[in-house]
């Protein structure tokens, strides 16, 4: 008994947990390095062989596939999560802000083809934990921008009642049209940008228009022809 609870304190000890740590991160570089190679068609198998090590090794740092993907989610969701706050926390006019966040998501499916293909037509599919992930990630993305929205509309005197559904539509939008965008490459990025941005803004504005009718204040934003991306 003395024994294993000596094994159990040295398994536990911070300097094991450290290195535990760093091979976990080690492993999820090498299943991001595959990923980015063969995208969707990423297999557990594909992962271990790169890594040079058994399935059951790459389970043991992860569960099983389902914490895995899970953590590979978690990383991708991260990174862009942190790029769109950038977007959103810019000092730009509202239709700039808007355009500029809509070319962050665009940019990251552009710069990660693959990334987003596993991610979003294998992970999703197949692993409850990945698709939790990823529905957190756009309910957050569309909660933040409510508040980015509601803080507008208020500061020109108008209902910010509308902020959270409009949110959320804005980023379903958004996204599907990534997805179609990916799959066609119908246009530019930019041309994309402009075409979402356009069809946001001018919707918005017409119906901050409609509620500023009599009033002699406007703010500049609400007079611009057009937004620009």
């Amino acid at each position: 008994m003395p024994t294993r609870r000596s094994s159990k304190r040295k398994s536990q000890s911070p300097e094991m947990l450290a290195r535990r740590a760093e091979r976990r991160q080690q492993l999820l570089e090498v299943a991001d390095r595959v990923i980015r190679r063969d995208g969707p068609t990423a297999s557990i198998n594909h992962i271990a062989l790169e890594a040079g090590i058994a399935k059951p090794v790459l389970y043991r740092h992860f569960g099983d596939k389902g914490g895995l993907y899970q953590a590979l989610a978690e990383s991708y969701v991260r990174q862009l999560m942190d790029e769109l706050r950038e977007a959103l926390a810019t000092q730009k006019e509202p239709p700039e802000r808007l355009a500029t966040t809509i070319d962050t998501y665009l940019r990251f499916v552009e710069e990660n083809p693959e990334v987003y293909r596993f991610l979003m037509h294998r992970a999703v599919g197949e692993q409850p934990e990945a698709q939790a992930t990823v529905a957190d990630f756009m309910r957050q993305v569309a909660n933040e921008i409510a508040v980015v929205l509601g803080d507008v509309l208020r500061q020109a005197g108008l209902d910010s009642g509308g902020a959270v559904p409009w949110a959320h539509g804005l980023v379903g939008m958004v996204e599907l049209a990534g997805d179609w965008w990916l799959r066609n490459r119908a246009m530019s990025r930019e041309r994309l940008t402009t075409y979402l941005t356009d069809l946001v803004w001018k919707g918005f504005r017409g119906i901050a228009e409609d509620e500023m009718a009599t009033s002699t204040e406007r703010p500049p934003w609400l007079t611009e022809r057009r937004a620009t991306s």
